[in-house]
């Protein structure tokens, strides 16, 4: 995970300070060689300094366009990522988004249109492709173990039964479980089976003063093969991760990666035992119905960042390009127009993104 020792830092400039870009993002960041966190850009430059008294501290919109950072990540509110990923393309910045991408489909094509025009990287944080539970999932489909993936499950589910005052939680564009959690359910199940050729979901407000949703279920359909992607808020002690049929057994794993559990407990990207996960897998046998305990890879979201510095310096391919990010976005509103109609939505992607998405995905295997 290190860059040539000649290569001088990449600077980086880290819009927005609250929990994803002060817990994940300055966490990764600072862990991963050959990227310098130079600029952070928040309205509360008291809260950033008390945890780095040394930083470069500027409005948002400053930060974005910088004159001494080559690299922009923005980590503000989901309605800001569009006006600030632009404005620093426009500067000349190579840019990475916190998930969602961006809060609507014609933002997101708007988006991947300026990078190409800037000849910028563009790539959107889908870090839980790093996680434990998904690398185990991954190997396993690989192995063959279970056959052909007919039905494949996954649950990102918590235990918050209180309604929190922040902006995830509060009305408005891009607010709620769905644009929250569902990015990350969409993509992987996107890496695992593909594009859908439709969706049907449904969602509900359960928590009591509950102004966005906080209840998700949503079905992909990919020809004969299902995958539901589950996200609550009430949901205590948890249900399995994931849970895969296939046509030669099944795989079920309960447990979540401990990355982001390790970073609230203090532990440093890298630090000895970090995305360690003990928590095995159970592989059963669909014609002796044998179970078999499957050792779960350790996760690592660094590689993220590690990926995203060779891609600006040319040594590989962008680990999360843009027409995967809009995929993601054409599933996420497919499944709004689904739930508020009622009838299964066809994704809105043109022949021309489908094939890039295929190309990208046989590019990276």
């Amino acid at each position: 995970m290190s860059p040539s020792s000649h290569q001088p830092p990449l600077n980086v400039a880290l819009v927005g300070y609250g929990y994803a870009g002060k817990l994940f993002h300055a966490a990764l960041i600072d862990a991963t060689p050959g990227l310098r966190l130079q600029v952070i850009g928040s309205n509360r430059p008291d809260a950033v300094h008390a945890d780095r008294p040394d930083a470069v501290v500027c409005a948002p919109d400053a930060a974005a366009t910088h004159a001494d950072v080559d690299l922009v990540v923005i980590a503000a509110p989901n309605d800001r990522h569009a006006p600030l990923a632009e404005a620093a393309l426009r500067a000349g910045k190579h840019v990475v988004v916190d998930k969602p991408f961006t809060v609507t489909l014609a933002q997101a094509r708007h988006l991947a249109r300026v990078a190409r025009e800037r000849g910028r990287l563009l790539s959107v944080f889908q870090n839980r492709r790093w996680d434990s539970d998904f690398l185990g999932v991954q190997a396993t489909l690989a192995s063959g173990a279970i056959g052909d993936a007919m039905h494949v499950e996954a649950h990102f589910d918590r235990y918050r039964p209180q309604v929190r005052a922040r902006w995830r939680e509060q009305a408005g564009q891009g607010t709620g479980i769905w644009f929250d959690l569902g990015p990350h359910l969409v993509d992987q199940a996107l890496q695992l089976l593909g594009l859908p050729d439709a969706v049907s979901a449904s969602f509900a407000r359960q928590r009591p003063g509950a102004e966005t949703p906080d209840w998700a279920h949503v079905v992909l359909q990919a020809g004969e093969r299902r995958a539901i992607l589950h996200a609550s808020m009430l949901v205590a002690g948890g249900a399995p991760r994931w849970v895969l049929h296939g046509t030669l057994g099944s795989f079920i794993k309960h447990r979540m990666d401990q990355q982001e559990a390790q970073l609230l407990a203090g532990m440093k990207p890298g630090a000895q035992g970090w995305g360690v996960d003990d928590d095995v897998g159970c592989l059963i046998d669909g014609a002796t119905s044998a179970e078999t305990e499957v050792p779960t890879p350790a996760g690592d979201q660094r590689a993220y960042y590690a990926a995203v510095r060779d891609a600006i310096l040319g040594q590989r391919a962008n680990p999360v390009p843009p027409v995967q990010a809009l995929a993601v976005m054409a599933v996420l509103e497919a499944a709004v127009a689904a739930a508020e109609t009622g009838t299964a939505v066809v994704p809105d992607l043109t022949d021309a993104e489908r094939a890039d998405w295929l190309a990208a995905r046989e590019s990276a295997s």
